[in-house]
């Protein structure tokens, strides 16, 4: 499902290194089907991308031509991968995160260390009503049948556009969470003990740094590589020195970097992990957020053994507020659903029938439309006002969905210095401590262009600029 953005990505390697200068042609859409043996609608998706980046032109009648007047930002490198510990540690970030997180909650600041999403791009007007109509018309008897798993109608909801995407989902596979932070804890607990090792992306969400912390487990990190995730190589290598009792990752738009597995790799992963009967633990909270094509499978999708533990939510797409989440345990359902019961024993009702509600009409997939092309537009915005503003040797990612860029500073600026200035500077962002067991990354940061709005990132960046030209 992702053959249109290789393609893409190969065409702009070609353009990048002069190999296609400007004004030259690109080859016909269906000589390149018949060529590459790729469907007409895959190159056509690749060279729509490619004008989003802004690096062809569609000519009407004519063809597809490399842009003469460039793309809207010129090409960085990525940031150069930092190799972290490889092996197991205690996990000690809970205080750090804490502090940092305290400090950027103001208002008053421009949020571009947020975690969250603008709540102004959200239906909330409608949301509202559709919680007002689903508590009208709720029986009585719902408040117990409603307990974990969860509401039925929102279980078969989501079972739903789960179908739609090509994944055959029964509902009653489906428990009900606050949130997928609950969901990814309940996973955790159902397939690790005290002790045990956790297997973790690097840089990695803090979330998950905190459950390990929390539970008493140990982690162990692998590096994030741009094109394919995680370096399977690397990563058998790591199960047969370490034995991690899990894995824990985010295989699309994973936070901090933005990076997506492509579905090859995430088969190979599945595959790789059923071998040695090793639990993958999957963050998906950001799969409706891509900005092109279909949304990306998830490692799920090749899961035949029940090895995947999936863990998805409303919160980035839809609903922040609402906390609503839910997990797919495979084989561990029964253990998720006996923590959930003993814990917070169910979700939100009112939460849950309102969703429900909403989710019955076309809503969600028009908003969803709208989210994405607002975010990639944020996501340009960004990355223009980064280029104008920042030195020359920054690097960072360009994600292709989600709403978070992983930036990696110039040399001699230290991240954890550079929050506290930007506090007083009036803006926050996310050191890149935060998203580790140790300082691997504090000459990086994570910025999230999907809560300030087009002038804040401007006014944002353009700040921060000026904190780092005053560097001494």
């Amino acid at each position: 499902m992702t053959l249109y953005i290789d393609y893409a990505d190969e065409i702009e390697s070609l353009i990048a290194n002069g190999a296609l200068p400007a004004g030259e042609r690109l080859p016909s859409v269906r000589e390149v089907s018949r060529r590459r043996q790729l469907s007409v609608s895959t190159v056509l998706q690749a060279y729509r991308l490619l004008e989003a980046r802004g690096l062809i032109d569609a000519r009407p009648r004519s063809g597809y031509y490399v842009s003469d007047h460039g793309p809207r930002y010129p090409q960085r490198p990525m940031p150069t991968p930092v190799a972290p510990p490889a092996e197991a540690v205690a996990v000690d970030r809970s205080r750090l995160i804490h502090d940092v997180l305290h400090a950027s909650r103001s208002r008053a600041l421009i949020p571009l260390g947020s975690a969250f999403p603008d709540p102004r791009l959200f239906p909330l007007a409608r949301l509202r009503r559709s919680v007002y109509r689903g508590l009208r018309d709720l029986d009585a008897h719902q408040s117990v049948e409603d307990l974990s798993p969860g509401n039925a109608e929102l279980r078969r909801q989501i079972a739903i556009r789960y179908h739609l995407d090509g994944q055959a989902v029964d509902p009653e596979e489906i428990v009900i969470t606050h949130g997928a932070l609950e969901a990814l804890n309940l996973c955790l607990q159902a397939v690790t003990r005290p002790g045990d090792t956790v297997l973790i992306e690097s840089p990695t969400f803090y979330g998950a740094l905190q459950s390990i912390e929390r539970l008493g487990r140990r982690a162990v990190e692998l590096p994030i590589d741009r094109a394919t995730g995680l370096d399977l190589e690397r990563l058998r290598d790591c199960i047969q020195h370490q034995r991690p009792a899990a894995c824990w990752l985010m295989p699309t738009f994973q936070n901090p970097t933005g990076a997506l597995m492509s579905a090859a790799g995430k088969k190979a992963l599945v595959e790789l992990l059923a071998e040695y009967d090793i639990p993958l633990i999957e963050d998906d909270a950001y799969a409706e957020l891509y900005y092109s094509g279909q949304r990306p499978p998830p490692a799920r999708a090749f899961d035949t053994t029940g090895h995947v533990l999936h863990c998805g939510t409303f919160s980035k797409s839809l609903a922040p507020g609402y906390r609503i989440g839910w997990a797919m345990p495979g084989r561990h359902a029964t253990t998720v659903l006996r923590y959930k019961l003993e814990s917070t024993l169910a979700a939100s009702l009112p939460a849950q029938v309102g969703l429900a509600h909403y989710l019955q009409g076309t809503h969600y997939d028009h908003h969803l439309a709208m989210l994405r092309a607002e975010l990639c537009r944020r996501r340009d915005r960004l990355i223009e006002q980064l280029q104008a503003q920042l030195p020359a040797d920054i690097e960072f990612t360009r994600p292709d969905g989600g709403y978070v860029l992983w930036l990696r500073l110039p040399a001699g600026i230290e991240a954890t210095e550079l929050h506290r200035r930007a506090l007083a500077a009036g803006v926050a962002i996310a050191p890149g401590v935060l998203f580790s067991t140790g300082p691997a990354f504090d000459q990086h940061i994570r910025l999230n262009y999907g809560h300030p709005n087009t002038d804040e990132l401007a006014e944002g960046i353009a700040r921060l600029g000026e904190v780092i030209a005053r560097w001494a």
